[in-house]
C-alpha cells in the first residue's frame, strides 16, 4: 500500500506543507466542534416538535460531549491500525451519517442516535488533528501551533449559536444539523491530500474493547441519570440503580486500565506531575467554557426573552475576540512560564461567571457580551498554554496517547459538568420558587399590593370582572416562577465561578515545581523546513 509520510509530505510540498496541514486540521476540528454548540439555541423549538421537557432536550448537547469523549479513546487505535489520513476520512464520513439522521429525524430517538454518532466521530477527528498540527511543526513553534489550533476549536462553538440562529430564523430547526454538511465534504477532500498515511500493518492492532464497554457504559449511565433525575425522583430505584452502576462501570475501567494488557489511557501519563497538572486544568477550563456556551444562549432566550438570531449574535464578539488573542496568547506561551497565563484566564472565567451571576431580565445586550469577552480571555489565556505544557512533558513517542488524554480530560469536563450544572439549576429553580411562594400571603402587604395592582391592569384592558381575580393570580405565579428562573440562573453561574477559581489548586503545581518537563526526542530536518 502506498504510504506519505510527514517527511515525504514535506519534500512534496515544501516548507508550506505545515500550513496546508494546520488548515485542514482545523477545518475538520472546528466542524466537529461547531456541531456540538449550534444546537444550543434550536432547544426550545426541538422541544415544542418532539413534545420533550428540557432535561431530556439537553440530551442532545451533554450526549454529544459523553460520545466525543468515548471517541477520543478511539483515535490512537484507529491510527495504529488505519494511519492519519484513512482514520481521518472514516470519522468524516461518520460524522456526515450522523448529521443527516439528526436533520431528517422524526423521532426524538432517531435524534439522539444521529447526535451519538456525530459524536463519537468528533471524538475521534479532535486528538488526531491536534497530534499532527504538533508534529509538524519545530519546537520553537510549537506554543504558536497550538494557539493557533486553539484558536479554531474555541472560534466555532463561539460561532456556533449564531450559525443556528440563522439557520432557524430562515429555515428551521433541522437545519441547524446541516450546516456543516460543506465543510466536512472540503475537509474530506483535503485530508487525502495533506494527511499523513502509512503502510496497513498486517497483524490487526489489539484494542481493549472491555474496558471501552466500561467507559462507555458509565458515561450511558451518568448522562441518563443526570437528565432524569429531578423528573423520576434522585431517591428512585431507576436513578439509584443506575449511578450505581455507572459507579461500578468507573471503577471497573480504571482497574482495566491499570492491570489490563492493552490499556486505552497510558495512566503512566499522569505519574508526569506537569501532564497531570495541565490534564485538571482542561478538565475544570473545559466544564467552564462548554457550560458557558450551553447555559449562556439559554440563559437569554429564557429569561430575557432573545430569539435565537440575537442569541447567537450575542457570542460573535467574544468569537471574533479569539482571532486577536489566540495568536498572542500562543506566543506568550512560548515566552512565560506556563502557569502565569494560567493564572490570568482562570481569573478571568471567575470575574465573568461572578458578573453573569448578577444578571437578570434588566441586563443590557452589551453588558453581556462584555462577560463572554471575559470567558473568551480566559479561553485564550488557558486552552493553548494547557496543550503545549502538556505535550512537552512528553517523549514523542507518546504525543498520540497524551493528545488523547488530554483531549479526554477536556471534554470529559465538558459532558459531565454541563450535565450536573443543568442538574443544579434544575434544583435551584423550583427551590427558589417554593421560598418565593411561601412568601405570598394574605399577610403580606407586597404580595397584595401586587395583586391589586395586576387586578387593575386586567381591568383596564378589558378582562370581565369575575375573570380578573383568577387573572391576576395566574399573572402572578408566572412573575415568581420568572424570577426563581433567574435566581437559578444567577446561582449556577456562581457555582462556574467556583469550578473556575478551583482550577488554580493544579496551576500551582506547575509553578510550585522545579523540574523540566521531559524533552522530547530531537524533531527530524524537516520540521526546521
Amino acid at each position: 500500500m502506498y504510504a506519505d509520510s510527514i517527511d515525504t509530505l514535506f519534500e512534496r510540498y515544501g516548507p508550506a506543507y505545515k500550513w496546508l496541514a494546520m488548515v485542514t486540521c482545523m477545518l475538520g476540528g472546528m466542524t466537529a466542534i461547531l456541531a456540538s454548540s449550534t444546537v444550543n439555541v434550536a432547544f426550545p423549538d426541538i422541544m415544542g416538535t418532539f413534545g420533550i421537557g428540557r432535561d431530556q432536550a439537553q440530551l442532545l448537547s451533554t450526549g454529544y460531549f459523553a460520545s466525543m469523549t468515548a471517541g477520543m479513546l478511539l483515535s490512537a487505535w484507529l491510527i495504529d491500525w488505519l494511519g492519519e489520513r484513512l482514520s481521518y476520512s472514516i470519522a468524516l464520513t461518520l460524522f456526515l451519517l450522523g448529521a443527516a439522521m439528526s436533520g431528517s429525524a422524526q423521532t426524538s430517538e432517531i435524534l439522539m442516535s444521529g447526535r451519538v454518532l456525530q459524536g463519537t466521530a468528533a471524538g475521534i477527528i479532535q486528538p488526531l488533528t491536534m497530534a499532527v498540527v504538533f508534529k509538524v511543526f519545530p519546537k520553537g513553534s510549537k506554543g504558536m501551533s497550538m494557539g493557533l489550533y486553539s484558536m479554531g476549536m474555541v472560534l466555532a462553538p463561539t460561532l456556533g449559536p449564531t450559525a443556528g440562529g440563522f439557520a432557524i430564523e430562515y429555515f428551521n430547526w433541522r437545519y441547524v444539523f446541516l450546516l456543516t454538511v460543506p465543510s466536512v465534504c472540503l475537509a474530506f477532500i483535503m485530508g487525502n491530500l495533506f494527511m499523513p498515511s502509512r503502510v496497513r500493518p498486517k497483524n490487526f492492532p489489539t484494542f481493549d474493547f472491555l474496558g471501552f464497554g466500561f467507559l462507555a457504559v458509565a458515561l450511558f449511565c451518568y448522562m441518563i441519570g443526570f437528565s432524569y433525575g429531578q423528573r423520576m425522583g434522585w431517591g428512585s430505584s431507576e436513578i439509584v440503580g443506575l449511578f450505581i452502576l455507572a459507579f461500578v462501570m468507573t471503577v471497573s475501567f480504571i482497574l482495566r486500565q491499570l492491570y489490563g494488557p492493552q490499556p486505552l489511557i497510558n495512566l503512566k501519563l499522569f505519574l508526569i506531575p506537569h501532564f497531570t497538572a495541565a490534564a485538571l486544568i482542561s478538565l475544570f477550563t473545559g466544564c467552564a467554557f462548554m457550560a458557558s456556551t450551553f447555559m449562556l444562549p439559554l440563559f437569554v432566550q429564557q429569561i430575557q426573552q432573545y430569539t435565537p438570531m440575537e442569541a447567537g449574535m450575542m457570542m460573535i464578539p467574544g468569537g471574533l475576540s479569539l482571532l486577536i488573542m489566540y495568536p498572542v496568547a500562543g506566543r506568550m506561551a512560548d515566552a512565560l512560564p506556563p502557569q502565569i497565563l494560567i493564572y490570568a484566564g482562570l481569573i478571568s472565567f471567575s470575574l465573568a461567571f461572578l458578573c453573569l451571576s448578577k444578571a437578570d431580565v434588566n441586563t443590557p445586550f452589551w453588558s453581556l457580551v462584555s462577560f463572554t469577552l471575559l470567558i473568551r480571555v480566559g479561553t485564550a489565556f488557558t486552552r493553548p498554554v494547557v496543550n503545549s505544557t502538556a505535550l512537552q512533558s512528553l517523549p514523542n513517542a507518546l504525543v498520540n496517547q497524551g493528545s488523547g488524554a488530554i483531549n479526554f480530560m477536556r471534554q470529559l469536563g465538558a459532558a459531565m459538568g454541563t450535565s450536573m450544572l443543568v442538574v443544579f439549576l434544575e434544583r435551584r429553580i423550583p427551590f427558589h420558587s417554593d421560598a418565593f411562594a411561601a412568601a405570598q400571603t394574605g399577610a403580606s402587604g407586597l404580595s397584595q399590593a401586587a395583586q391589586g395592582q395586576l387586578v387593575q391592569i386586567l381591568g383596564e384592558a378589558g378582562v370581565p370582572e369575575a375573570l380578573r381575580e383568577p387573572g391576576a393570580l395566574h399573572l402572578l405565579g408566572k412573575m415568581i416562577y420568572a424570577q426563581a428562573s433567574t435566581n437559578g440562573f444567577q446561582d449556577t453561574f456562581m457555582a462556574l465561578a467556583v469550578v473556575s477559581i478551583v482550577g488554580v489548586l493544579p496551576a500551582m503545581v506547575l509553578a510550585l515545581s522545579n523540574k523540566e518537563p521531559v524533552v522530547s526526542t530531537p524533531e527530524p530536518e524537516r520540521a526546521t523546513k
